[in-house]
């Protein structure tokens, strides 16, 4: 089998097997693909199942010289997937990216606006217009409930739960999570709804979808960008913002007033807590106060 029959049973094992979305998938492809044109360009012709640490840490090397630290890191981590999954099928029986190093990268914490700037941005918007009150209905879930902003533009009426105060959420992999739903979010879903939504015509298809643009499809993640930073600079906000400065604003004001990590994992939808961890670093005032709190030699 040549490297691109291996490929194609490897994207079918991350999509069957693993969930994963398309984009990830692709992403895992395209490392494995740099990889192989390095090899064509320099005329070595060998099998996934024969390639050994020497020649990747070569393509490597050669890499190095065009990304950056991170874009490394990733191209080595999804090598070292494809590699492991060769060993579960058994093709191989060790790993050739095991020993190599992956470089040493800061921690990138994100972006997070104050409750005054998210504030700000929702009272910029003009609600005299049919898509203010969708806007703000918007503005609110995503800050509100935590969501990706792919999840936001996928989300349904039926997976509203306004009795039972949660939204049904699809994020990564297609995997399902309730997510709760605090009275002011459902109020200004609900003015959208009744005032906005149930007059527009809506094209086959989108009769479930929640957010609508005005010709009544869904709207695009490009779209909700284009609001926000449309927003930021109507108040002058000199950060870079977009929909998921919402979401790390989410969880790193949970935190900040007394939610656990674990809470905000699960309501995030994160799949290893290692990830929600990295709002920890966000507030060490706010860890200083909790051992003062609690620890029995405070």
């Amino acid at each position: 089998m040549n490297w691109s029959g291996f490929l194609k049973n490897y994207k079918s094992y991350l999509k069957i097997e693993r969930g994963l979305s398309d984009n990830t998938i692709e992403n895992y492809g395209f490392d494995i693909l740099r990889l192989v044109d390095y090899l064509e360009r320099h005329g070595i012709e060998i099998s996934p199942v024969k390639i050994d640490e020497e020649t990747l840490q070569q393509f490597i090397y050669a890499v190095s010289r065009e990304v950056n630290a991170r874009s490394q890191a990733r191209i080595i981590s999804g090598l070292r997937s494809f590699f492991t999954w060769l060993i579960f099928e058994d093709y191989r029986t060790d790993n050739p990216l095991e020993l190599i190093e992956t470089p040493k990268i800061g921690r990138k914490l994100p972006d997070t606006l104050s409750l005054d700037e998210i504030d700000a941005l929702i009272a910029a918007i003009d609600l005299g217009s049919p898509e203010g009150e969708r806007n703000r209905a918007m503005l609110e879930t995503l800050y509100g409930c935590g969501l990706r902003v792919s999840e936001l533009v996928s989300l349904k009426i039926s997976d509203l739960f306004f009795d039972e105060g949660f939204l049904k959420v699809t994020g990564k992999g297609n995997k399902q999570r309730f997510v709760p739903i605090g009275p002011t979010t459902q109020k200004f879903i609900d003015i959208y709804r009744s005032q906005i939504r149930s007059h527009l015509a809506i094209k086959k298809g989108h009769e479930d979808t929640l957010f609508l643009n005005r010709r009544g499809s869904g709207l695009t993640r490009a779209m909700v960008f284009t609001i926000i930073r449309t927003l930021a600079e109507k108040i002058g906000l000199h950060k870079t913002i977009s929909p998921h400065t919402f979401r790390h604003s989410f969880a790193t004001h949970l935190l900040e007033n007394g939610a656990d990590l674990r809470s905000i994992q699960l309501m995030l939808g994160h799949e290893s807590i290692t990830t929600t961890e990295i709002y920890v670093h966000l507030d060490r005032k706010h860890l200083t106060q909790i051992v003062h709190a609690y620890h029995p030699r405070k």
